[in-house]
């Protein structure tokens, strides 16, 4: 078990994160019932209005009585950057701490644990020539040809940046020609301390399995639900395409390409189930490189007695 920073001078604050299906709400539900926390959502799906259940975005009720900051903050249409989110939850993070209590940031998006850690590059703005020069080198040769050139210019974000994954790859490759410098070169030299203490709660099945029929489990409880009714009300919207970012989530775009006749319903299930393992897998590989973290086996049930042990003997304000 490796210990993070216990300097004195730090108020404390707690990082609840795993991949998708991992126990996490359940886990800051409990503690928001029974000491001083606040709730910050680090979820880049759940700040968008009008997706509930296929965002596994808590109930109304459970909203209405343990808060949640960065919920139900925008529409769909809008963009939610990772920079906002930093600027955001840092703000949030001051604030919760100056009415004596104790953030409690819970949530799958790393990348948005990253950029709270450590900081962002001053990265130039988008360039519209050089993404349609991208996309023509998709339609041309394909993904695997973008990864195998970003490996080249930028073998750390090409290792961490699946090959299927066009919108990271195009940014990566972008931010290269634009600058000439790697993105992985501009985001080391940005690196920034946080001003909280941090402990870190990792859950996760430990057994893959487990969290793979987890994950199908959870989706085909979203779709008993009324997920496709979900989908069906953004699709009619004029103002919504499949370029937006709340679109292109995990789950609603193989529902969105179903509606768009691109293939049949059972085969959009079973694309969107595959996509959020992968997307879990991702998750679990940035997890691991968390050597301040520590894990605790969700797979037969949450171990909240162990976990709540640990969080008090990390966090001793927790009891004032």
């Amino acid at each position: 078990m490796i210990g993070v920073d216990q300097k004195n001078d730090k108020p404390p604050a707690l990082f609840i994160m795993g991949p998708t299906a991992a126990g996490k709400t359940d886990l800051a539900l409990k503690l928001a019932s029974a000491y001083p926390v606040e709730i910050i959502s680090v979820d880049s799906a759940l700040v968008y209005r009008g997706m509930d259940i296929g965002t596994a975005k808590p109930e109304p009720e459970i909203l209405a009585k343990y808060p949640h900051h960065l919920v139900n903050i925008i529409e769909p249409t809008e963009h939610y950057s990772v920079g906002d989110f930093r600027r955001d939850a840092l703000s949030l993070m001051a604030d919760i701490t100056g009415r004596g209590k104790i953030p409690l940031l819970v949530g799958g998006t790393m990348l948005y644990f990253k950029a709270l850690q450590q900081g962002l590059a001053d990265l130039p703005v988008a360039d519209k020539a050089i993404r349609n020069k991208l996309d023509k080198q998709i339609e041309q040769f394909g993904l695997k040809h973008l990864h195998d050139r970003l490996m080249q210019v930028d073998p750390v974000s090409a290792k961490r940046i699946h090959q299927n994954d066009p919108q990271r790859l195009q940014r990566a490759l972008e931010v290269y020609e634009i600058t000439g410098k790697s993105l992985t070169e501009l985001t080391q030299a940005t690196k920034q301390e946080i001003t909280h203490r941090i402990t870190k709660v990792i859950l996760s099945p430990f057994d893959r399995g487990v969290l793979h029929d987890r994950i199908a489990k959870r989706y085909q409880l979203m779709m008993t639900a009324g997920f496709i009714n979900e989908v069906i009300a953004l699709h009619s919207r004029e103002d919504c395409h499949s370029d937006l970012p709340a679109i292109r989530a995990v789950g609603y775009r193989q529902v969105w390409q179903h509606l768009e006749a691109e293939y049949d319903l059972e085969t959009a299930v079973e694309k969107a189930i595959i996509a959020t393992r992968q997307m879990a897998k991702r998750q679990l590989t940035w997890l691991r490189a968390q050597d301040d973290g520590t894990w605790f086996d969700t797979g037969e049930s949450l171990p909240m007695a162990e976990i709540m042990s640990f969080i008090i003997d990390r966090i001793p304000e927790l009891n004032n």
